[in-house]
This record gives C-alpha cells, sequence and structure tokens, in this order.
C-alpha cells in the first residue's frame, strides 16, 4: 500500500465524515446557507492558434479554463492541468467552452499535473493526449499514467526537480490534499510547479489553501515573472478554508511570492462551491484597488478563456 501523505501543517487535512455530511447534505437539506446560481461564466476570446508556437524571449501563458494552461519558454512547450471535457467526475458540468481542444495544441514537450482530483486530472482530455509526452507528476501518481500507456513520466517530491528539453520543473508545496476513489485518500501527493527557461520562470499553484509555504517557494525563486493562483471554490468558508484561497487570500499570497505578474485561475468554467462563477475576479479586482499602488511594477493580467499573454522576463505582459 502506498504511504500516505500530508501537508506542511498537519492541521491542514481532509475533513471528517461528520463535516462532509454538514457541508454536502444536513445544511443543503435545511437551507441553511445559500447556494447562490452558476451566473455567467469567465469570458471567452478567439484563440491565435497560429501564435500558440511562437518562440521568443519570455513566457507565453494561454489559458484553456479552469486551471490549466498551455505554455511556452523558448523552444519547448508545456501543458498544465488540462481538462477539455464538458463535464468532470461525470456530474459536474463545464460553463462556456474550453479555449482549445486537443486538436488545436502545438507539439507539447512536458505535461505537468498537479494532484489527481477530477477537475486538474480528467481521464478523457489525458487519453486524447500523445504518449510520447514526458510527463511530472507527484509523488504517488506515475503510475495512474504508466497504466495508460505513458512511459517517460517523472514523479517528484516538494523541491524536487527534472528536465524537458530546456524546462527546469521544480514540485513546490501546497496546502491541499488528493483522492480519486474510495480508500485512497492522500495516496499521492499534491503541489504546484515552477517552470523555468533562460533566465524566466512562472508558477503554478495548483489547487491550495493559504499557508506559510508561499514565502518559502519566492525564497528559493527570487524574480518570479507570473505567479498564476486559484482565486475560486472558497464557499462556505468554514468548510473550504482546508482547500482553496479566498481571492483577498491569493493577492497576499501574491505578494508574499514576489512575484511580477499575478494571473488569477481556477473560477468561471465550474461551479464546485457555493459562490457564483464570477464573484471570485470582481473580489479580487477590489483587493488590487486596495493593496497595489498605482504605477507598481507588479501586474493584474485578467486573460479571457483562449487568450494567450506574453510576459517578458521582468515586464509587464500583454496579450494576443
Amino acid at each position: 500500500m502506498p504511504p500516505r501523505f500530508a501537508n506542511l501543517d498537519p492541521a491542514h487535512r481532509p475533513h471528517g465524515p461528520w463535516a462532509v455530511f454538514r457541508w454536502g447534505v444536513w445544511e443543503r437539506c435545511v437551507r441553511r446557507r445559500p447556494i447562490a446560481r452558476a451566473g455567467p461564466p469567465a469570458p471567452r476570446a478567439v484563440t491565435d492558434r497560429g501564435g500558440l508556437e511562437a518562440r521568443g524571449p519570455g513566457v507565453r501563458l494561454t489559458w484553456i479554463g479552469h486551471a490549466s494552461f498551455l505554455g511556452r519558454l523558448g523552444d519547448a512547450s508545456f501543458l498544465i492541468d488540462p481538462v477539455f471535457s464538458t463535464r468532470i467526475g461525470w456530474v459536474v458540468r463545464r460553463h462556456g467552452r474550453p479555449g482549445l481542444l486537443p486538436q488545436d495544441l502545438p507539439r507539447v514537450d512536458a505535461l505537468l499535473v498537479t494532484h489527481n482530483h477530477y477537475d486538474h486530472l480528467d481521464a478523457a482530455s489525458i487519453r486524447a493526449l500523445p504518449r510520447a509526452i514526458s510527463v511530472f507528476v507527484p509523488l504517488g501518481l506515475g503510475r495512474w499514467f504508466r497504466r495508460r500507456g505513458f512511459e517517460r513520466v517523472h514523479e517528484l517530491g516538494w523541491w524536487q526537480a527534472a528536465d524537458a528539453r530546456s524546462l527546469r520543473i521544480t514540485l513546490v508545496p501546497a496546502c491541499h490534499w488528493s483522492r480519486r476513489s474510495i480508500g485512497d485518500t492522500n495516496r499521492s501527493l499534491w503541489g504546484g510547479f515552477v517552470v523555468a527557461s533562460a533566465g524566466v520562470s512562472v508558477y503554478h499553484g495548483g489547487d491550495t489553501a493559504y499557508f506559510a509555504g508561499f514565502r518559502e517557494i519566492g525564497r528559493r525563486f527570487p524574480g518570479l515573472d507570473a505567479a498564476l493562483l486559484p482565486i475560486g471554490a472558497y464557499a462556505p468558508a468554514w468548510f473550504m478554508e482546508r482547500y482553496h484561497m479566498t481571492p483577498e487570500q491569493a493577492g497576499r499570497a501574491f505578494l508574499e511570492l514576489g512575484a511580477r505578474e499575478l494571473v488569477p485561475m481556477h473560477w468561471g468554467a465550474f461551479k464546485l462551491t457555493d459562490e457564483p462563477l464570477s464573484e471570485p475576479i470582481g473580489r479580487l479586482r477590489t483587493w488590487w484597488g486596495t493593496h497595489v499602488p498605482p504605477g507598481s511594477s507588479r501586474r493584474l493580467c485578467l486573460p479571457a478563456v483562449g487568450e494567450t499573454l506574453t510576459i517578458e522576463a521582468g515586464d509587464g505582459g500583454t496579450r494576443s
């Protein structure tokens, strides 16, 4: 039996059966908390497919939706937490269309998956990818990919790194958990990734609650050019705060990371919790307006689904 993994702070562990029953059944039955309608999804743009293979300095990031991104650093491309499906876990439907489909992808050199939850690891989406891709996953998740025909699978612990062409890929801590089926809770690790090449680096936070580890990530990777941080799936707070950040906590994490560009994610596609789909981005805008002064070197970028952001080393971002 594989080992169970734990967060750096052992108090951040999955809720027990009573808390899950209270959240999923009791409070819904007795109408003790408001559950908002989904509302409009994240805005969508027409993707410049011709530019997906463009090379140059800096990093190009195309938001596929939710936590899914296609990125390019120099001559190498990477795909993080790809979910193209119209539903996850057979029951949670997607609002809006993904920015890219598997047939739209250029050659991908590295596939990165932060953890095994269904909104980050979607079996149908993975099946659509070439088996020659180099795969980078947390400890305990490699077998899932090898069983599906992927041969170049790298399992990483926190702070461990491996290479794909010119990319240096490091798994960094997150405050979350894992489960794919009954009985496998925390049998595989979870985390975020720092992808670096030629002096440019981007951090993808995966799924995470707010925790003290953001300062350490920033210390070990000074001068991050972009931080992709989750801002949704936080209501009700009493239940979700062990797993996810509020938009305000994501803003605080961004400042502690010391990154130049904040790219919010994990909102606008799947209604996983009680808040409406578009609420997180409104709250983040409000936080930004009161915590980041005008003229700051830090930038907030709000790409539409399908839009490509180009971030030069040490520069603000442009869109295409």
